[in-house]
């Protein structure tokens, strides 16, 4: 009996997950994505606030992509340097300071301002916390923990929908965004643990780092399938609460209400892919199926004069199904580089693929709207779900079908 009990303790330990530590990592993500998703709400307040027009606006909201776009790499390669947790920390430091700093912004140009700090933190936050993750759990149970961070940003932008319409003004709103993100500082300070060295850390530079991640096929393939998944999820949810208003005649506040059910229901996605990918199933095959549905639901939505609710229940579907996309990425991609002191910089990568989509959607779509009315992302988005699937097929044989 002693021999029973003293073999299968350690195998429990070494595959019990922290779940505090882990919790104040995928919060650390929330708050941050808190931060995007109140740039959204507060666009018509900032619009009357400051007298600007909503391309200036859009500013507010888009410098959060186009920093993760130019900066993914990079943010990864810091952290890969400099430690993971340490960038993570410094990142919630930023976006204190952004939201902090926001509040009591005079003017436009000093809210933008605010508004790149707030983004640097975000993608430094976003970027170290994978890395973060697969140092503190083990590797058995890393595929639904994966899954668990891949909810932080439909959450968090959700979070930030519901609620905003709650404050009196929008400077509250930044208030209450810098205690969220002071909150989640103090407990990534306490839960987090340090000195976790990686168990292949070598000396090396910054641009080293980066080369031998572009130039890794699988990573690249993971950054591509994010930023065609980012493509259409933004192709669809940037015009989501004007085609509410048209479909089914709802108010602005309706509206943003049921596009945060719908962004939540992105979260149920994520989750399912995890559970999906714990009992084997093949990362290529969810990310492939999850395309089609996403491409053949566009379609339905924009195609026919569906009436709202049918409308509706397509966009939950578009979202839900979608979910498993980001989760199969972010959890197959700590698993496909070929150094542990590399995920942080194939998470850069990934970031990449993703502003690069979600900078791109929404202008593309939109002029495609302009030029050809409502019809137009019933095309575009099952052909960004065609070459999706391509991708998919093109990961059969590497790194992301083994992970």
């Amino acid at each position: 009996m002693a021999t029973i009990l003293s073999t299968g303790t350690p195998a429990a330990e070494r595959s019990a997950v922290p779940w505090a530590a882990v919790l104040a990592t995928v919060g650390a993500g929330l708050v941050s994505a808190l931060q995007v998703g109140k740039g959204a709400i507060a666009a018509p307040l900032l619009q009357s606030a400051f007298q600007v027009d909503l391309a200036m606006v859009g500013w507010v909201t888009s410098v959060f992509a186009i920093l993760g776009l130019v900066g993914g790499i990079a943010a990864g390669a810091l952290s890969a340097r400099w430690g993971d947790r340490r960038i993570l920390l410094a990142g919630l430091v930023a976006t204190l300071a952004g939201a902090g700093l926001g509040s009591q912004a005079p003017s436009y140009q000093i809210l933008l301002f605010s508004r790149v700090l707030e983004g640097l933190g975000f993608l430094m936050t976003t970027v170290a916390a994978p890395a973060v993750l697969r140092q503190i759990v083990p590797a058995p149970r890393q595929n639904f923990v994966f899954a668990l961070w891949s909810c932080f940003m439909p959450t968090g932008m959700a979070l930030a929908l519901l609620t905003g319409p709650l404050f009196a003004s929008w400077q509250q709103m930044w208030l209450a965004s810098a205690l969220a993100t002071l909150l989640a500082l103090a407990c990534g300070l306490a839960l987090i643990p340090t000195g976790g060295r990686r168990d292949d850390a070598r000396p090396g530079t910054l641009l080293a780092d980066a080369r031998r991640v572009v130039t890794s096929r699988p990573a690249v393939l993971l950054a591509t399938a994010m930023m065609l998944y980012s493509a259409m999820f933004f192709a669809v949810f940037s015009f989501l609460p004007i085609l509410l208003m048209d479909r089914i005649g709802a108010g602005v506040g309706l509206a943003g209400v049921l596009s945060a059910v719908a962004s939540l229901a992105n979260v149920g996605g994520n989750l399912g892919a995890g559970h999906l990918l714990g009992r084997g199933a093949s990362r290529p095959a969810l990310i492939g199926i999850a395309s089609a549905v996403m491409g053949l639901a566009a379609i339905g939505i924009f195609a026919f004069s569906l009436p709202g609710a049918a409308a509706f229940a397509l966009c939950v579907l578009f979202a839900g199904i979608g979910g498993m996309i980001p989760a199969t990425i972010l959890s197959s991609t700590p698993k496909v580089v070929p150094s542990a002191a590399l995920v942080a910089v194939a998470v850069g990568l990934v970031t990449q693929g993703n502003g690069l989509g979600q900078v791109l959607a929404p202008i593309a779509i939109g002029a495609a709207i302009e030029t050809y009315g409502w019809s137009a992302p019933a095309v575009v988005v099952p052909l960004l779900a065609v070459l999706t699937i391509a991708v998919a097929r093109a990961m059969r044989g590497t790194a992301v079908a083994r992970a």
